[in-house]
């Protein structure tokens, strides 16, 4: 089958505003979106510009908006899209470098303020590793397969009025490390937490939720540090 790619086009040196162009390409089954950038970028136009690294849904290099909504691309197919025509777009709310490269420094600066590791004073153990149950991992194990794509922070409403905003992807990272029964960093991370721009900026819109390939819920983690930022009374 064959599809029309419309394609966002950007080169900041060209002094062009951004458009898009088309790439007709033919589709077989099985066929990925990050594919066909591929076949345009070996056969029709070889400037296109986008990230890709493992091919297998583990990186989070290649998200972006397909269709409207953010997704990776190593994982959509375009035959199951069941469209003659699939735009592809860079991630909104984050600053386009070149066609579909954004500019990520803002989203892991926002990984920073949260201080996205295990803090914890006390020397480790010489003979073993910091013990976890697995009951106590069970809490944490579905926020521990974020591959910060940043599919979530850049659908997200209250991101795209506030960029002081950490978002839902940094969020995530904050509750994965502050739930972790092995931390002990909590009262140094509710600082850039209990804010206008941390968790309180929050409205539940639950994009964040929808879009994640990973199949986490960034809200759920969001109304657990509220409740215990309350409890803490922070």
């Amino acid at each position: 089958m064959k599809i029309t790619f419309k394609v966002y086009r950007f080169d900041p040196q060209s002094g062009k505003a951004p458009y898009l162009q088309d790439f007709p390409v033919e589709v077989t089954p099985g066929m990925t979106i990050l594919d066909a950038l591929g076949e345009i970028k070996a056969h029709q136009d070889g400037t296109l510009v986008y990230r890709r690294s493992c091919r297998s849904g583990i990186c989070g290099s290649c998200a972006m908006k397909i269709n409207g909504f953010n997704r990776l691309a190593c994982e959509t197919q375009a035959l199951l899209l069941k469209q003659s025509v699939i735009h592809v777009e860079p991630l909104p709310g984050l600053k386009p470098i070149k066609d579909l490269a954004v500019d990520m420094e803002i989203f892991y600066e926002a990984l920073a303020r949260v201080k996205h590791w295990l803090i914890n004073p006390d020397p480790p153990p010489t003979d073993k590793e910091r013990y976890q149950s697995p009951e106590d991992f069970k809490k944490i194990e579905v926020s521990t397969s974020c591959i910060l794509c940043a599919s979530c922070t850049a659908s997200c409403p209250s991101f795209w009025a506030d960029k002081n905003y950490l978002g839902p992807a940094a969020i995530l990272k904050a509750y994965r490390y502050s739930f972790d029964t092995r931390d002990k960093g909590f009262a140094d991370r509710v600082g850039a937490l209990d804010n206008k721009h941390g968790l309180w900026r929050c409205h539940t819109i639950m994009n964040c939720t929808d879009c994640c390939p990973k199949h986490i819920n960034p809200t759920e983690s969001i109304c657990h540090l509220r409740r215990m930022t309350v409890e803490n009374k922070y």
